[in-house]
């Protein structure tokens, strides 16, 4: 990361920021080793296991809560265990640079932090509206598979369709886009790393991290906290609500299908060192051995507001995983009296975020974190 010391020795640091944030006591929703691995039907949220392997139904929360618990061991066993500390690194954020946009309504700033190691920084855009009278609404905007990274969502490069950490500041949000491991500036070598077993699960943690700076800035209600993704941030974000209950509503655009539904069946494109390399090592690439699935993701978000934006033409993620998936969640939505706040979109079009689809996807965010968009917006 030399080039960005050096950024940060010739940063005019008017704001810095020191958060020590930790962890919420509830994101500790962790494997239980005493409980049996989750090797049923991943499709079937109906049922949670006993300790003899024997499936019991699911008639209630707390039933359903058992069932998540195994879901998040089950996630671990493939991506690695998640960090816990029980202090964590101090985040120390430092402002590169800061920049005037939108005729001064909102403030661009190229930020530096940690997350787990003092020796490395985690670069991201930080964009805060100027005019605010208290705090509000923030939104994690995640990047999908591209070498620009962050500066995509920021509205630096890329396709206009996919500037929603830019547009959702335009409509009066906090927003923050960190590049993801290895992409934008974020120097990361996944294989000399003994950190993590996976490249997702050391996003999931530096995005649990970006959520702690969040929460950490005076223009921020912390209790107004969303995030978006496309592709790569669509289920980058899906894996770290699961793991942050913070994230009060998650919009995940082109950004999953059922495993089985991937490629029918093939599942070599999740298996490289950014992803979860423990697919092929482990689960032999085969998706009736991979312990975990979406449909049960999506139901651990309830009663949290997600919407699933799905193209019919994702060449990606095929859109029958999806309905599948939703059709499947929707048992524990109903569950915890929340059916509402699962929804999905499936616009025609193929792997893209266009203009009608990202409106209901902000839209759906301005309901779910309680925003009003600024004026003209």
């Amino acid at each position: 990361m030399t080039r960005l010391r050096n950024l940060r020795r010739q940063a005019c640091r008017t704001a810095v920021v020191a958060v020590c944030g930790t962890l919420a006591a509830c994101t500790l929703t962790a494997a239980v080793a005493a409980e049996p691995a989750n090797s049923g039907d991943h499709q079937d949220v109906t049922y949670v296991l006993t300790e003899a392997g024997e499936r019991r139904p699911i008639v209630s929360v707390d039933d359903w809560q058992q069932r998540r618990r195994q879901v998040v061991a089950a996630m671990e066993r493939v991506m690695g265990p998640l960090p816990r500390p029980t202090t964590p690194v101090p985040l120390d954020m430092n402002v590169v640079e800061a920049q005037p946009i939108l005729d001064g309504r909102v403030e661009r700033r190229k930020v530096v932090y940690h997350t787990d190691s003092a020796d490395r920084w985690t670069p991201a855009y930080l964009f805060v509206p100027t005019r605010i009278a208290e705090p509000r609404a923030a939104v994690l905007c995640l990047h999908q598979t591209i070498p620009i990274g962050k500066a995509e969502p920021a509205g630096l490069g890329g396709n206009p369709n996919l500037h929603y950490a830019l547009h959702l500041a335009e409509r009066g949000y906090v927003t923050l886009a960190p590049d993801y491991p290895s992409f934008g500036e974020y120097e990361y070598d996944f294989e000399a790393s003994p950190d993590y077993a996976s490249g997702s699960l050391k996003a999931v943690y530096d995005n649990i991290r970006a959520v702690d700076l969040l929460t950490g800035l005076p223009e921020v209600d912390a209790d107004r906290i969303g995030c978006i993704g496309h592709s790569l941030g669509g289920h980058n974000a899906m894996f770290t609500g699961m793991f942050e209950p913070r994230l009060k509503a998650i919009v995940s655009n082109c950004g999953f299908t059922r495993f089985h539904r991937y490629y029918e069946g093939r599942l070599a494109g999740w298996t490289s060192a950014r992803y979860m390399p423990r697919i092929a090592s482990e689960h032999h690439n085969n998706p009736d051995e991979v312990p975990f699935d979406f449909p049960e993701i999506v139901a651990g978000f309830a009663p949290r507001a997600f919407l699933a934006s799905a193209p019919t033409g994702d060449d990606n993620f095929e859109v029958e995983g999806v309905r599948e998936t939703i059709a499947a969640a929707r048992f524990i939505y109903d569950l915890h009296g929340a059916g509402e706040r699962l929804q999905a979109e499936y616009p025609e079009c193929g792997h893209d975020f266009p203009a009608a689809a990202r409106e209901r996807a902000y839209r759906f965010l301005d309901e779910y974190l309680v925003h009003v968009p600024d004026p003209g917006r």
